[in-house]
């Protein structure tokens, strides 16, 4: 069995299962947030009664973290609907913007969108969250009512993204009837050469198979240049297996995975046990792509979807208005740290945010000191609009107010993971995909640039 049908086998209490079978899964961990949370909790009381209780109070996990820095009310309600629920369930992990569990959210636009504006057990985003505090263990079943839910596989674990009614199902009984998925094996060789990141990996790979090219199936990612990756780069190519359609993507446990799994279920509290599934001798994949790191160059994925594959040093008659760094693909420390590494000691010419992903990233960047400068300032010198209100923000549109949302036709290079029509705002504007280096170095020219160019 690949790894993708052993946890599914073990969930299922079965022996094995093979792909195209329909199986019975107990679910470890359900994550929600503020967009998708008030939907399923209706679903919930809809079908199991105005009085349920669910499954497991310590298993689901609640997270708002999408539309929450903006005055818009309704996106304001969203997360009173939230504390309300977690207090009637007593839900053990929520990770709330406020710190007063009876009271009610609202963003105050007077203070500008740069200053924090949260409570001290605020996470942001939800996909960053979950590692950062302990909810993520090899060998487990993680739902979550978003997407980008498969960023988890880069822990061993099956992850993927529900809708509200199958979450609603979930959180009412602990379990969820799976189609057990064909699994495409992406086996890494090689080493990335400077200025290529993790990015670039996925985005080859989407170029390879289209974005469709893996729809209901599991991304296997593994062979020897894996070891080589953090555990930032692997969450960032398992981030995007739903940009290629995939049901979930999915790595190998090895020593880094433990390292950093355990270290944030001791430091948080969280369950300490878990199970990794090993790879078998005899693997039955349906697609197979060998991929040889060195040679993979900075990349781009041109508007309109991730698949449309191009070299950032064959687009430099790309003009730019914006470039962004952010989102749980493309917020996290090393991504910040890769981005200033480009444009230290110099200045952007294009209008450039920051944002990033967790309130544990906005203190790593504004402690981290370089020749005396924290990395923060670095960024700020260099022209960026830094903003200290960690979570999804113009990734994914939002209300009009909220920080580096496309409110016109523009042109955006982003290290976000999604860029369909209308996704970071205006319906017209267009988003150009790429690594935190190739949006450095791409503000520094207004034009899409090989990072390359900046890095001795």
């Amino acid at each position: 069995m690949t790894l993708t049908e052993k946890i599914l086998a073990r969930a299922a209490g079965k022996g094995s299962v093979k792909a195209g079978d329909n199986v019975w899964v107990k679910a470890d961990i359900l994550m929600t947030h503020d967009v998708c949370g008030p939907g399923t909790i209706g679903v919930f009381k809809r079908e199991f009664g105005p009085e349920a209780k669910v499954w497991d109070r310590h298993k689901v996990v609640v997270i708002p973290d999408h539309y929450i820095f903006t005055a818009d009310s309704k996106s304001n309600r969203n997360v009173d609907i939230l504390r309300d629920f977690v207090r009637e369930q007593n839900i053990t992990y929520f990770y709330d913007v406020i710190d007063d569990p009876n009271g009610s959210w609202k963003f105050d636009p007077s203070k500008g969108p740069l200053q924090r504006q949260y409570g001290s057990q605020y996470a942001g985003v939800c996909h960053t969250a979950l590692p950062q505090k302990g909810h993520t263990r090899p060998g487990e079943i993680l739902f979550g009512t978003d997407s980008h839910t498969c960023m988890a596989g880069a822990y061993n674990e099956f992850a993927t993204g529900i809708g509200n009614t199958d979450a609603g199902f979930v959180m009412g009984t602990g379990k969820l009837l799976l189609k057990v998925p064909e699994t495409m094996h992406f086996r890494l060789e090689g080493q990335l050469q400077p200025g290529v990141m993790a990015k670039d990996i996925i985005l080859h790979c989407i170029g390879e198979i289209g974005f469709d090219g893996a729809t209901y199936r599991a991304m296997q990612f593994d062979g020897p240049a894996v070891k080589n990756l953090s555990m930032d780069d692997r969450t960032t190519i398992a981030n995007m297996a739903i940009e290629a359609g995939g049901k979930n993507g999915i790595f190998e446990c090895d020593d880094q995975t433990r390292a950093a799994v355990d270290a944030r279920c001791r430091l948080n509290g969280t369950r300490q046990t878990y199970e990794p599934v090993e790879r078998d001798r005899h693997e039955s994949f349906v697609y197979e792509l060998t991929v040889d790191l060195s040679k993979l160059e900075p990349t781009v994925a041109c508007h309109p979807d991730p698949g449309r594959r191009q070299l950032a040093r064959l687009m430099t008659q790309t003009q730019l208005d914006r470039a962004y760094v952010g989102s749980c693909t493309g917020g996290k420390t090393s991504d910040f740290l890769e981005f200033a590494r480009v444009l230290r000691g110099k200045k952007v010419v294009i209008d450039t945010f920051g944002v990033p992903a967790s309130p544990e990233i906005v203190h790593d960047l504004q402690t981290a000191r370089w020749d005396g400068q924290t990395v923060w300032q670095i960024l700020v010198d260099a022209g960026v609009q830094m903003t200290e209100n960690a979570g999804c923000a113009a990734c994914l549109g939002g209300p009009v107010d909220t920080f580096g949302r496309m409110n016109a036709p523009l042109k955006c290079i982003s290290a976000t993971n999604r860029n369909f029509p209308g996704r970071m705002g205006h319906r017209e504007s267009q988003v150009f995909l790429a690594s935190p280096a190739t949006v450095a170095a791409s503000a520094l020219t207004g034009h899409i640039t090989d990072p390359r160019e900046y890095l001795s």
